[in-house]
């Protein structure tokens, strides 16, 4: 399960981070891990380790039926979904309180509901607060959507007309589903988002949570005490992003708890698998590094004794470490 691949969360957003720099754990204690890395679980762990690092970027785009994006789509997500829900801040927030207000979804089928209450109409200011309820909502992008999400402003400057802000808020979404042909994923959790678009198209964003829970068909992810970083270069053709993160595991792919961190962070061009960066999983007494060798390719460095020392080498594409069942 990849929670990067539904466009909810991505909206229209290709950037997302709290924390970051050099090191791989945001400079704080390494939290416990509970199983040995070794050969026969380095591909799942790294594997599920990188979707998490791209999940919990993906929080920040939990704001987009609402209207808050950065609007500029990147590599990692889908911007299909926001098209249709930048103006709906705009409709809205010039009553006070306002809501609920009902918009139909793209195709037809389904609703999403605003509502909240604003200090100030026409801007944002520290304790406004808004509520998005989707109703099995399908925007056209192949996803059906359910759920809440409840966010409340904590830092606004900018305008929000010109879609060129600094926007930090409290999120906290509750069974929010989202349902595929393929697969249905429900997520539970809180974030801190941060989004800047004050030099537009150089975009960025933050999160930051203590818990975010993700039940898919075949697996459970839960997140622990997580952040993330990501930039996107709209000035560049192809657009460059760069993604930082860090946090804690614990999937029913994986045999117990992983502590994980990307040192230095990835970087990409537009839609590809990152070209450069490094992602550390801590295991017991044990680690392995996932190493971006180009957009194509990828190395699994494992360190089965905690010594330092890379004990074996596994070689594969981005696409097989994605796709990899074991």
């Amino acid at each position: 399960m990849n929670w990067a691949r539904l466009s909810v969360l991505g909206a229209s957003l290709a950037i997302a981070a709290c924390g970051g720099g050099g090191d791989a754990f945001g400079g704080g204690s390494q939290p416990s891990a509970s199983f040995k890395i070794d050969s026969s679980n380095a591909v799942a762990t790294s594997r599920t380790s990188y979707n998490a690092a791209v999940d919990s970027s993906d929080m920040a785009g939990i704001g987009g039926a609402a209207g808050f994006s950065a609007g500029a789509p990147g590599g990692f997500q889908a911007a299909a979904y926001a098209r249709s829900a930048s103006g709906r801040i705009l409709d809205v927030i010039s009553y006070v309180p306002f809501g609920p207000d009902v918009f139909p979804c793209a195709v037809g089928q389904g609703t999403v509901t605003l509502s909240g209450d604003i200090a100030v109409p026409g801007t944002l200011t520290p304790g406004d607060s808004f509520r998005i309820e989707y109703d099995f909502c399908d925007e056209g992008a192949g996803e059906v959507i359910d759920g809440l999400i409840d966010l409340t402003v904590t830092d606004f400057s900018g305008d929000l007309l010109s879609q060129m802000y600094l926007l930090a808020m409290d999120a906290v979404i509750t069974d929010l589903q989202v349902a595929t042909a393929a697969d249905s994923v429900t997520g539970n959790g809180d974030a801190t988002v941060t989004l800047d678009t004050l030099q537009a198209p150089f975009v960025e964003a933050g999160v930051a949570g203590t818990s975010l829970r993700l039940d898919a068909n075949a697996s459970s992810e839960t997140l622990s005490n997580y952040t993330s970083r990501q930039t996107f270069d709209g000035n560049q053709v192809p657009a460059e992003y760069t993604l930082a993160a860090s946090g804690t595991l614990n999937s029913t792919q994986l045999p117990g708890n992983v502590a994980y961190g990307t040192g230095p962070a990835f970087v990409g061009l537009g839609a590809n698998y990152p070209h450069s960066g490094v992602l550390v999983v801590q295991g017991d007494a044990s680690s392995v590094r996932l190493v971006a060798v180009d957009n194509q390719n990828v190395r699994i460095e494992i360190d089965t004794n905690g010594d330092g020392t890379v004990d074996e080498t596994i070689e594969m594409t981005w696409d097989e470490l994605v796709n990899a069942t074991t």
